[in-house]
């Protein structure tokens, strides 16, 4: 484990991840609509924005292993280069002239980004429980979760100014600008010690992890159906600024994650995940009745507000109940399950 501050330990990992997920929060807002605006209809827009998250999860099988072999920096250098690998198919998608092509082009770069995401949330959490030691893991998927959805909640509004300045160039010139942004940021960090012990078995870490990542899949559907389709849920209502919505579930959820770090800790997991769970369907319950854009807003916030602790009250159990050396397998699965949020 390093001898930094747990500051510098949390600023490095957590900056990672905020850069991963503003890459992942630009398009959500203007894909669909790009997409409709080609012909094509609301499946297929939806699946556009679903595919990265399927690249995502079937990914995490492989880049779990790969953190406890060969550490966190090379998978997370890894995830930049697939970053700048989705902005350049993006780009290239504008120069297709058949919808079809262009479409698959875009696909191409929407799964890049799943790669990148996978590569870069999964190391940078990994990384930093490395550096801190499990008794900070608390602590340190807040922080990562934190920056998660603040970016996120940033990228949506930042993707939806990007593309009004330049369309899909622009957008793709942004996830470039971000990939080369993120390798600068990690390529001078050394590496961080792995543990060298006998690891579990993938069976044995999915077999701990699963009951939790299940509750966690469970708990994080709702978001997912928020991201895939709240933009064309507002334009059958004939609502604006969908991407409000996004922003609104990212704010609650951060705002939830600095209020009530602490209380897995006091109260335990299980009853912190019971009680936010509540919470998150009575927002989801919100925006299936709303009759308005605002209430619709309003109930994507009480969603984020309760889905915030979700993942900090079922993650410690699991890390209490995996080895140092099998961690960075054991966040492959856990995470893979709460990735279904966005599918």
């Amino acid at each position: 484990m390093t001898t930094d501050s747990p500051a510098r330990s949390i600023f490095l990992c957590a900056g990672c991840t905020a850069l991963a997920y503003f890459a992942v929060g630009l398009p959500l807002a203007v894909l669909p609509g790009w997409a409709l605006k080609l012909g094509f209809g609301p499946v297929v827009a939806g699946f556009l924005i679903s595919a990265q998250y399927v690249a995502t999860v079937l990914s995490r099988i492989v880049v779990g292993p790969m953190i406890d072999r060969s550490g966190p920096r090379r998978a997370i250098v890894l995830g930049f280069v697939s970053c700048l690998g989705a902005g350049a198919a993006t780009i290239a998608a504008l120069w297709i002239t058949t919808p079809l092509a262009a479409l698959s082009m875009m696909m191409a770069a929407r799964i890049l980004l799943g790669f990148s995401e996978s590569l870069v949330s999964t190391s940078a959490m990994a990384w930093g429980i490395m550096r801190l030691g499990a008794h900070q893991s608390a602590r340190m998927i807040s922080w990562n979760g934190i920056a998660t959805y603040a970016a996120i909640a940033g990228g949506a509004p930042a993707g939806v100014w990007i593309f009004g300045l330049g369309g899909v160039v622009a957008l793709g010139a942004a996830l470039l600008v971000l990939g080369t942004v993120g390798l600068a940021f990690v390529w001078p960090q050394p590496e961080t010690k792995v543990p060298h012990a006998e690891r579990w078995p993938m069976r044995t870490v999915l077999g701990t992890v699963l009951p939790f990542g299940s509750a966690l899949a469970l708990a994080t559907i709702g978001f997912g159906v928020i991201t895939s389709f709240v933009t064309l849920y507002f334009n059958a209502f004939g609502w604006g600024d969908a991407w409000m919505a996004l922003t609104a579930f990212g704010c609650a959820f951060i705002l939830s994650r600095l209020l009530f770090v602490r209380s897995v800790a006091r109260h335990g997991g299980l009853p912190v995940a019971a009680a936010f769970s509540a919470l998150e369907v009575a927002g989801l319950a919100m925006m299936a009745l709303a009759s308005s854009a605002a209430l619709a807003i309003a109930g994507a916030a009480v969603t984020g507000f309760g889905f915030a602790m979700m993942f900090p009250a079922l993650g410690v159990l699991v890390i209490e109940r995996v080895p140092p050396q099998s961690r960075g397998t054991r966040s492959a699965p856990l995470r893979c399950s709460s990735t279904w949020r966005y599918a």
